[in-house]
């Protein structure tokens, strides 16, 4: 049995650099079989593209498998394409029909600004990552920390946190462009440890107030970060780096040293 050809017509996102207008090119691509990621099929209209002497498409993209967070794109209007907890690369073209027109667009927002076509500036992630998302309490070699117990609980919790691959598609599907569901799962991730609690009050600060810093918009539950998600990760770590946000914030006045007041 032969493959199933298709022939699609493509409103691609271009924009030669940050500073410069992007539009929309419309191009049509052939012969793309149902077993082709969309990635590949990037690939066969870049090959095309530079066949006939033009600029290829850019877009960022990795792992191809689903764990580097590198091929963000909203398709059709939603991050990562119509696929729930599918990223971009896992996405195949038998979920399209013959003949369907794809918009294929970068991630949109403030904090995110664009370097190429659909590839997009996400070091504000890691700069928020770099202001408290780590843990400098010595728990020695590995057979060491295996003797620390977490309660299963806890390590569930922990490891779905981990899942995010920090993709961004939670802040290009917020109508606020905010960051809170990347930046609450990092948080949660390490706070749900034992080796991460000497630095949890601090740590929710400061990431928090990194993720201000960056222009990301504030979140109101929309829940639409969830929804689009490739790792499923739920709105509920939200509410528990907000929980720990305030925990932090009346600690940290129970702590403060009290200053007594100059004699006149």
């Amino acid at each position: 049995m032969s493959d199933r050809l298709m022939k699609l017509e493509l409103m691609v996102w271009r924009q030669k650099g940050p500073q410069d207008a992007g539009h929309f090119e419309r191009l049509v691509c052939r012969n793309i079989t149902e077993h082709m990621s969309f990635l590949e099929m990037l690939d066969v209209v870049n090959e095309g593209l530079i066949q006939a002497g033009k600029e290829p498409i850019a877009f960022d993209h990795d792992c191809r498998e689903g764990i580097c967070g590198m091929c963000g794109m909203v398709i059709n209007g939603v991050a990562h394409g119509p696929q729930a907890e599918t990223t971009t690369c896992q996405l195949h073209m038998r979920h399209f029909k013959d003949g369907d027109r794809i918009v294929i667009e970068p991630w949109r927002a403030n904090a995110f600004p664009v370097i190429k076509d659909l590839v997009v500036d996400r070091s504000a992630f890691d700069r928020i990552i770099q202001a408290g998302g780590y843990i400098s309490a010595r728990a020695g070699a590995a057979p060491d920390a295996n003797q620390t117990l977490v309660p299963k609980s806890d390590a569930d919790t922990a490891f779905d946190a981990a899942a995010c691959i920090a993709c961004g598609a939670c802040v290009a599907a917020c109508p606020n462009a905010s960051a809170s569901l990347f930046t609450a799962a990092k948080i949660v991730h390490l706070g749900m440890l034992p080796q991460g609690q000497a630095e949890r009050d601090r740590r929710v600060q400061r990431m928090v107030a990194q993720m201000d810093a960056e222009g990301f918009g504030h979140c109101t539950n929309h829940n639409e970060c969830e929804s689009v998600c490739p790792k499923g990760i739920p709105v509920s770590f939200i509410a528990q780096m907000n929980r720990d946000f305030l925990h932090s914030m009346v600690v940290g006045k129970e702590r403060a040293p009290v200053r007594e007041k100059p004699k006149t």
